[in-house]
């Protein structure tokens, strides 16, 4: 019987990541910020120096927008038509402590230019936000509920199908006002 030795070391991911990452251009450390891995870490990925767990490699799929086989393979894939990002893969942002989900809509490669999110907010629940960079605008348009808007002091109630556009360099708080859950869609620009 004939054998043939297969390789079993893991796969190199750190030259695949790297290429991911500069496609869409971003610095190691936007990376690190958008998937909650260390800049150290990423480093060492990318200069093969370590081997990313399952638990990493998902969020940096994530990050990326591709799915954790595309991470996984050293193929270099051409470019989709269609790309269809399932619900699974779509990174949110739990703040449960403060009754809010936030789900990133907005590709990686958009992030600290434009930035699109599903929020949700329990009753009662908020999303507290410090002033932005100078000359930063959000958009909040409520789809379900009514939700109360404070930037630096002024308050604004926003109801269903409503949007309120606003400077985003002060702080802000959105918070749901009312006894049930409160869905909207949060859009970023930064200048």
């Amino acid at each position: 019987m004939n054998t043939t030795l297969t390789n079993n070391a893991p796969p190199e991911v750190g030259a695949t990541l790297q290429r991911l990452r500069l496609a869409r251009g971003l610095t190691l450390e936007d990376l690190s910020r958008i998937a909650g891995v260390s800049k150290s870490m990423l480093s060492q990925i990318e200069r093969e120096k370590a081997n990313p767990t399952i638990a990493i490699t998902w969020r940096l799929a994530n990050a990326l927008g591709v799915q954790i086989g595309e991470l996984l393979s050293s193929e270099v894939r051409t470019a989709e038509l269609i790309r269809v990002v399932d619900a699974h893969e779509i990174p949110t942002l739990p703040g449960a402590h403060a009754g809010y989900s936030l789900r990133i809509l907005g590709p990686m490669d958009l992030a600290g230019k434009y930035e699109w999110y599903e929020l949700i907010l329990a009753p009662g629940g908020e999303l507290a936000s410090q002033a932005h960079d100078p000359g930063t605008g959000e958009h909040l348009t409520v789809i379900t509920g009514t939700i109360e808007l404070e930037v630096a002091g002024e308050k604004k109630k926003i109801r269903h199908g409503a949007t309120a556009r606003y400077s985003a360099d002060h702080n802000h708080v959105i918070r749901n006002i009312g006894k049930t859950e409160a869905k909207a869609v949060l859009v970023v620009v930064h200048r």
